[in-house]
């Protein structure tokens, strides 16, 4: 297997109900093996729900998002492959077809709806100016670039003109739907 050398997030797949279980191997394994420099985070998508139990008593609960998968955000070497392949209760990557084939990264965007699904926010990483062009990631416009027209940096929307059979169409995108085109 050739080695990447670029950090990225990926999908690790287990069982249901152990993704914490897997998270404190992974995590004991990384300091065993010293990989510090190489894997970063363990991430267990999860929300918080209220339930109203029978006796009209209201519990708030975590519950796992995405149940039977596992987030990390690593460098993929032969070692660190193999350090995390062979962790109790992984059964494999997402995105690999086994055989010491190289996982699939999940793509930036994509790992952003994840983080803010989960509620975390992270630094303001997106900063567009008015005219910019940017690449649609997804939707009806998937695929097309437009100009900026106007950004709500507190509902995390930009409004983008998009040329639509020949004339300008606005639509309006959350940040993780566009890429900037720099």
């Amino acid at each position: 297997m050739e080695e990447k050398n670029e950090r990225a997030w990926y999908i690790l797949q287990t069982f249901n109900g152990v993704e914490h279980a897997v998270k404190r191997n992974i995590m004991s394994r990384v300091e065993s093996f010293n990989m510090g420099d190489k894997i970063f985070d363990v991430l267990i998508p999860e929300k918080t729900v209220v339930e109203k139990k029978k006796n009209g008593e209201i519990k708030e609960k975590k519950i796992v998002i995405h149940p039977g998968y596992v987030f990390i955000d690593m460098i993929v070497t032969d070692d660190t492959w193999f350090m995390v392949r062979n962790t109790p209760m992984v059964t494999g990557f997402l995105g690999s077809s086994g055989g010491g084939a190289k996982p699939v990264s999940v793509p930036e965007h994509e790992m952003a709806a994840v983080f803010k699904e989960c509620g975390i926010t992270g630094e303001q990483k997106y900063h567009f100016e008015i005219g910019e062009v940017v690449s649609i990631l997804s939707g009806p416009f998937g695929g097309q670039t437009g100009k900026v027209a106007e950004v709500d940096y507190e509902k995390g929307i930009v409004k983008v003109e998009v040329d639509f059979f020949g004339r300008s169409t606005p639509t309006e995108l959350e940040f993780v739907e566009v890429k900037q085109n720099k």
